[in-house]
């Protein structure tokens, strides 16, 4: 009797993990947008910024940031939903007074990030695709890799296959972000819309363009940032991308690039 339970159970999980092998793997890298695909449940995927570097100038100092090891855990716990764990464990930051010359070097880690994405139609991407996705940063770091202080937000990624080799992208976003000095919180609001072109069943590669409308206490301003990356899956369970992004004005970081690669358990 105890066999028979144990073979009943077995080919009761078969169709769950068919499907679960069956459906594509999505990695949240790269890009600006987060994508509206979930991982299939017990599905696990671990993705890992290798190299990122950000340039930031104004006319009073030039500032470099160089982050490794930005890790996240996304693991599916339903057919249209997973959980995430992120966190960056290394950056070094560079900072130079345009005027004297003085240098400043800072080493640290970043923040730790909490998510739930619950998708709403295709939990696949394909088709026209949406997902909701709130979030929480827990203050692990300190600035420039850290924020300092907790925050929350809710992303609401959008999506929709205009054919099989474009794909259009949208993101709306309200987040309720930590202030420059480390204490407290401002509104900000944010909107990512992109295109992606599937040039074959490995790489992609997708152009976007993100507004953010910060209204921190006494610095009110908007940002505007133009992204480019591409995405090579060198087989069903792992890809490797590369991407740029550049800021569009002076409020904006003025530029990054980075590099990643991402693998599905």
């Amino acid at each position: 009797m105890f066999h028979r339970a144990c073979l009943f159970l077995l080919l009761a999980a078969l169709p769950s993990a068919a499907f679960a092998q069956e459906r594509d793997y999505c990695p949240d890298r790269p890009g600006i947008a987060a994508p509206t695909c979930t991982m299939a449940p017990g599905r696990i995927s671990f993705e890992a910024g290798l190299g990122d570097w950000t340039l930031s100038r104004d006319a009073a100092e030039r500032e470099d940031v160089v982050v490794t090891g930005d890790f996240l855990l996304r693991l599916g716990i339903a057919d249209h939903a997973e959980v995430q764990l992120g966190w960056t464990s290394l950056g070094f930051s560079r900072t130079r007074d345009r005027a004297t010359g003085d240098l400043e070097h800072r080493t640290g880690t970043g923040d730790v990030m909490l998510a739930l994405r619950r998708n709403l139609a295709n939990p696949d991407g394909s088709g026209f695709s949406a997902a909701v996705m709130p979030f929480l940063s827990l203050p692990a770091g300190r600035r420039p890799i850290g924020v300092g202080d907790w925050g929350t937000g809710l992303r609401v990624p959008l999506s929709y296959e205009v054919s099989s080799a474009i794909t259009l992208e949208m993101m709306p976003e309200v987040d309720a972000e930590a202030n420059e000095g480390g204490k407290g919180r401002h509104l900000v609001l944010g909107e990512v819309v992109g295109l992606a072109a599937h040039l074959n069943d490995a790489l992609t590669a997708t152009a976007e363009y993100q507004f953010r409308k910060v209204d921190e206490p006494g610095d009110h301003h908007g940002e505007h940032t133009s992204g480019f990356s591409i995405a090579w899956q060198t087989s069903d369970r792992f890809q490797v991308d590369l991407g740029v992004n550049a800021g569009l004005d002076h409020d904006a970081d003025d530029l990054e690039v980075y590099m990643g690669i991402s693998r599905r358990f």
